[in-house]
């Protein structure tokens, strides 16, 4: 087998772009901002208030580490590869990127399950989720990690997604692609089905409905995305990257800011901390 560390790949997404490519960094980074921004926000609201250490506060949090946490693994080096052209990486850090990368994206709809489930259920749901999602991601890395590479060396994708890295192989990859959709169903497709007959009172309809609606809509987005490696289509490479760069970051975005304003205790907490954060900034000015 090849030395893995002597191979290496250049991330070549959006290429299409051509000289304009530079000015994707302003919007990528504006939503980095906002994610990081925001979850920060929701996880101190959480932390700091000990009237918010219940299960589901604590559930919320959870999904705000997951959110904090996913974009970190791949943006900050788009953005270089926007603005300096930093395109570049070895298979070993690709594949170290892939798993951290399909992990933590799987716990975006198995914490949606824990945020369901009723609270005898919440351990049992955690431990086995866990340990699927550690089994099923590590087994299609691995199994990426066996391929030989001997054609092109360009990832039309701006960070290492699983089938991008795939369809570079050579040989017979029908084993990969095979327990790459079973891993989407059994975590992704089946967590977000799961989570639905779940969610039997109003309290936790109330607190999930939104969340639900956002999960909905980046599932369309994976789906779209790991069907088009598979199925024959005329889906343009560049919406193929775009798809699959907000399916990871949309939710990042878009969850902090849903429970923020739909939440009236973790509201209270965080305009609470801004107040306190501007009253601090008047006082040092002064």
């Amino acid at each position: 087998m090849e030395n893995i560390s002597h191979i290496n790949f250049i991330l070549n997404g959006f290429s299409e772009f051509g000289t304009l490519r530079p000015l994707l960094f302003i919007p990528f980074f504006i939503m980095f901002g906002l994610s990081l921004s925001a979850n920060s926000l929701l996880l101190y609201a959480v932390i700091s208030q000990r009237s918010l250490h219940s299960p589901m506060y604590i559930l919320i949090s959870s999904m705000a580490c997951v959110d904090i946490s996913l974009p970190l693994f791949f943006i900050p080096n788009m953005l270089l590869n926007f603005l300096f052209d930093w395109r570049g990486i070895s298979l070993l850090g690709c594949l170290v990127q892939m798993h951290f990368l399909h992990f933590v994206g799987t716990f975006q709809s198995t914490v949606l399950v824990w945020m369901a489930a009723t609270l005898p259920f919440v351990l049992l749901c955690t431990i086995t989720n866990s340990c699927q999602n550690v089994l099923m991601i590590t087994l299609i890395v691995s199994l990426t990690g066996t391929l030989s590479f001997c054609a092109s060396n360009v990832i039309n994708h701006c960070f290492c997604e699983h089938m991008a890295l795939v369809e570079l192989a050579c040989g017979n990859t029908a084993i990969n692609n095979l327990v790459g959709l079973l891993t989407v169903c059994l975590t992704v497709v089946v967590d977000f089905i799961l989570s639905l007959p779940l969610i039997s009172s109003f309290k936790a309809f109330h607190t999930c409905i939104t969340h639900i609606v956002v999960m909905s809509f980046t599932l369309i987005l994976a789906l779209t995305v790991f069907l088009s490696y598979r199925i024959r289509n005329h889906l343009p490479a560049s919406s193929r990257v775009l798809f699959s760069t907000m399916y990871l970051l949309f939710p990042s975005c878009l969850n902090p800011i849903i429970y923020g304003i739909r939440t009236k205790e973790i509201r209270q907490q965080i305009l609470k901390t801004l107040t306190g954060c501007c009253q601090t900034a008047v006082v040092l000015r002064t």
